[in-house]
């Protein structure tokens, strides 16, 4: 098993993927940022709260709050 030890840029990849907008596929947003970026389910959700304060503050400033 490998570690990743820099969660993080996964995490703001897969919020920038929901923010631009995704094409359908038919699974449930966690499953496929598990697949698609290799996330566990809370950094999947973690990666939707980011994306969530990107559209809500603008931008990569609202990262860093």
């Amino acid at each position: 098993m490998t570690i990743d030890l820099e969660p993080d840029v996964a995490i703001q990849a897969a919020a920038e993927w929901l923010v631009k907008g995704r094409d359908p596929t038919g699974m449930a947003i966690v499953p496929e940022m598990k697949v698609r970026f290799g996330l566990t389910a809370a950094q999947a959700c973690e990666a939707i709260r980011t994306a969530q304060r990107i559209r809500n503050c603008g931008g990569a400033n609202a990262i860093a709050s």
